[in-house]
């Protein structure tokens, strides 16, 4: 398997994905505005959006495909299968009393996420009733990144890729439909999230059933927990869940923090994080999707050559892509925010304070996207406490941003400290897989940075003169900023990769078969 064929099919879908999630953030924006109804959707979607990454994307995920990849490695289909059953009828039973509770908890689930919001009452109340609608949506999803795995594991990366689309089309087809039809209009985006958390599994089910790995979900689960297999996954998960906690915490403490600020923002720091999930998606998660799986192959095979290999592979194509990524949202911050966002209730301030939130955000997105790419090197060899301790070391560290920048840069403080403690993290999953010898840097790194340090200076200097002034870009027409932002983005990307192949870099460099 061609890793970089993989990893562009990955980063397709996710691009598509990514295009619809920010089509559904100007239309809700373009309704709401950064209003208080705008900011409590968003404390209600981020409830169960935490407890997706913690039973989902997060712990789950790390747990369960190392152990489910060993199994299709060394112990054949029938093996597998049922590990697949098992895992599902176990986890099933968790989601539903969790669901459960969350649905009856859910004003205790607002003051502990939220506690700013209790000086509004009505506010407050509207952020409750929008965690019930949106709560149940981490059961579906839980099974959606269950199935993710089991694709992702026969190598059929496409369908988990592609069904965020879904999630976002369901939210938009509610807000332009049900909005206008309901009371308050701004239930329509919770109503679409509890769909599209529907659409995405069953959407998920014709893959499974080509690989013949459909689970079957049982009555007996419990009995299950003693299985070697769910056992395993299960106390691989124990750490999993203290690290993803550790990250979930950091994210609830930030989110308190905002409640207390002015309103918009929450709002202010979600659409600086939509675009910055462009790059963070399209190459972190890409890339860590398709690595784990060949990493777990590579260390159940004991070939420690080729699995160090195959992470310097992964580390190089990062900086490659991460680093303009990263130059490029901070000169272009403006004219990014204002050609998406400044429609209908989004206002010129809006774009401003959202700038701010950018552009800190921007300082930490190579760390944000290295720890992606770091931590499966850890994960595939099912060693989940070295990446939990650094997680919790990193909350610390993060905190201490918060103290130091918060009261300077207010939300954007926020967005610095993120950033800027992901560096801390990636940097020490790179000491620690470097001390305990899992990664050995394959030669010319140093020529391969100043070549890369080069082509980005070239780059900023073009991006900043074509730019031109923050003024110009808040008050022009919707088209005109569109056809100006496409001509800076295309200039700067050839800029870029015109002076890296001047240097000698070439594609094929980073297309090697790699398996």
């Amino acid at each position: 398997m061609n890793l970089l064929k993989a990893a562009l099919s990955v980063s397709a879908m996710t691009f598509l994905s990514r295009i619809t999630g920010l089509i559904r953030e100007i239309i809700g924006f373009n309704l709401f505005g950064a209003s208080a109804a705008m900011d409590a959707f968003q404390v209600a979607w981020r409830i169960p959006n935490l407890l997706r990454r913690l039973f989902a994307e997060g712990a789950f995920s790390q747990a369960f495909v190392p152990v489910f990849a060993e199994y299709k490695t060394r112990r054949g289909e029938t093996e597998t299968r049922v590990l697949a059953d098992r895992i599902a009828s176990v986890l099933a039973l968790i989601l539903f009393v969790v669901t459960l509770i969350g649905v009856i908890a859910a004003p205790v689930l607002v003051y502990v996420n939220a506690w700013g919001f209790a000086a509004n009452p009505e506010k407050f109340d509207l952020t409750t009733q929008l965690v019930r609608i949106t709560f149940p949506y981490i059961f579906f999803i839980s099974l959606v990144a269950l199935s993710a795995g089991i694709l992702n594991t026969f190598s059929a990366f496409k369908t988990p890729a592609f069904t965020p689309v879904l999630l976002n089309l369901s939210v938009i087809a509610c807000a332009l439909f049900l909005a206008p039809h309901i009371n308050p209009p701004i239930l329509a985006l919770a109503w679409g999230t509890f769909l599209g958390g529907i659409v995405q599994l069953a959407f998920q089910i014709p893959a499974l059933r080509k690989i013949n790995m459909v689970p079957r979900i049982s009555l007996a689960a419990w009995k299950f927990r003693k299985d070697e297999g769910v056992a395993r996954v299960l106390m691989l998960m124990a750490p999993a869940i203290l690290g993803v906690s550790v990250a979930q915490i950091s994210l609830l403490l930030n989110t308190q923090i905002a409640s207390f600020l002015q309103t918009g923002s929450v709002s202010w720091l979600t659409a600086a994080d939509r675009l910055m999930e462009f790059p963070s998606a399209l190459l972190g998660v890409a890339l860590g999707t398709v690595l784990l799986p060949s990493l777990v192959k590579h260390h159940a095979e004991d070939n420690p050559a080729e699995y160090s290999r195959l992470l310097d592979w992964g580390l190089r194509l990062t900086l490659l892509l991460t680093l303009p990524a990263a130059v490029a949202l901070a000169l272009l911050a403006t004219p990014l925010i204002a050609t998406i966002f400044q429609h209908g209730e989004f206002r010129a301030q809006d774009v401003m304070m959202t700038r701010a939130a950018l552009v800190a955000y921007s300082v930490g997105l190579t760390g944000i996207i290295l720890v992606k790419i770091l931590a499966p090197g850890f994960y595939a060899r099912q060693n989940i406490k070295t990446p939990v301790k650094i997680a919790i070391f990193t909350l610390v560290v993060t905190q201490l941003f918060n103290l130091a920048f918060v009261p300077l840069y207010r939300h954007a403080g926020l967005a610095l400290s993120i950033g800027l403690g992901a560096c801390v993290n990636a940097g020490l999953l790179y000491f620690f897989m470097r001390k305990q010898n899992i990664f050995v840097p394959q030669p010319e790194w140093l020529a391969f940075v100043l070549k890369i340090a080069v082509a980005l200076y070239v780059m900023g200097v073009v991006l900043f003169w074509l730019s031109g002034a923050d003024t110009e870009w808040l008050t022009s027409t919707t088209p005109a900023k569109c056809w100006r932002l496409a001509l800076v983005i295309c200039a700067g990307a050839f800029t870029y990769f015109a002076s890296l192949w001047f240097m000698g870099f070439r594609l094929r460099q980073f297309s090697s078969r790699l398996t």
